[in-house]
This record gives structure tokens, C-alpha cells and sequence, in this order.
């Protein structure tokens, strides 16, 4: 029998999910097994996948080919380095990768820009406070004073008496020359 390790599909339509199984490699995908292997789910993140490891070696030590998808799941759980071992001659323990969730860098990648801009401010925000803090030479202002600079919309009483001044010598001015 020309033995295959496959993926067979199981669960509903648009939700699969695989049984990792060996079948006679001349049936469909979803023809009777002769021995299931375990489970993968794509779903999850990371995925999830659960190997009997030593049922697998030694199908694949007795001339079972594995398919690419097959192949990437018993590489990651550690199947396929032991039967490259065995071939060896070697033993080698089977030890399954640790699967990581996967994020998009895109998404990332203005969280962590922000996060930086956001550590910038409050550093040069901190700096200037540590400017602005009062030496011991220089005496505190009392916040009850209020500073008396003038505003823009409010001139002072000396520019108000100019203003007076050179209006009287306008009136003079005008009515001399009538």
C-alpha cells in the first residue's frame, strides 16, 4: 500500500479545521483512515496543532510520504528532524516548536510611533519643568500678585495722556490757521 500522511478536512464550511491522517495514498482526501495522527486548527492564534509524534515516525520510517501541508505541521512538531535523525542513524527526542501568535507589523507599527512621540513629550515636558523650577537664589512669586504688564487691547495711562496731548495740538493747529 502506498501510504500517505494527510490532512483530512473536518468541521463546517468556513470554519475548518484538519485531522492529521494516514490513508492509502490512491483514495480521496476524505476516504476511510487507516490512522489518525492527531489534529491542526488554522483558526486559532497561533494555530494549534496536537501530533502523535511516534506513530508518525514510524509511519514515516516504513515509506509514508507526507504531503507539503502535512510535512509543515510534523516539522513543527518536531516529527520530521527525528525521522532525519533515524535515517542517520542517530536518536534524536521529538520536541514540538513553540508556535507564536502572529500580529501584522502594520498595525503595529503607529502604536509604537505613537508610543514614542508620546515618551518625547512628557520627557521635554519633564525638562522644561526642571527649567522653569525656582533656584535656591531666586525668591518664589506669590501666585496672589498679579503682574502688572499691560495687554494689547488696554493701553497704559501715560499712552492715554499722549493720545490727549497731541489732540489738543490739533484742535490749536486748526483753529489758528481759520
Amino acid at each position: 500500500m502506498a501510504a500517505k500522511i494527510r490532512l483530512k478536512k473536518v468541521g463546517r464550511k468556513g470554519q475548518a479545521s484538519y485531522r492529521v491522517v494516514v490513508l492509502d495514498g490512491r483514495k480521496a482526501r476524505d476516504a476511510k483512515v487507516v490512522e489518525e495522527l492527531g489534529h491542526y486548527d488554522p483558526k486559532t492564534n497561533p494555530p494549534t496543532f496536537e501530533v502523535d509524534g511516534e506513530s508518525a515516525l514510524k509511519w514515516l520510517l516504513e515509506g509514508a510520504k507526507a504531503t507539503k501541508a502535512a510535512r509543515d505541521i510534523l516539522s513543527k512538531a518536531g516529527v520530521m528532524a527525528a525521522w532525519d535523525a533515524a535515517k542517520r542513524g542517530e536518536e534524536i527526542a521529538i520536541e514540538a516548536k513553540e508556535l507564536k501568535p502572529t500580529v501584522k507589523a502594520k498595525k503595529e507599527e503607529p502604536v509604537e510611533a505613537a508610543e514614542a512621540e508620546e515618551a518625547a513629550a512628557e520627557d521635554v515636558a519633564a525638562e522644561a519643568e526642571a527649567t522653569e523650577a525656582p533656584t535656591e537664589d531666586e525668591p518664589e512669586a506669590d501666585e496672589s500678585e498679579e503682574p502688572e504688564a499691560a495687554t494689547e487691547d488696554e493701553p497704559e495711562a501715560d499712552e492715554l495722556e499722549e493720545t490727549e496731548d497731541s489732540d489738543d495740538d490739533e484742535v490749536e493747529k486748526e483753529s489758528s490757521e481759520a
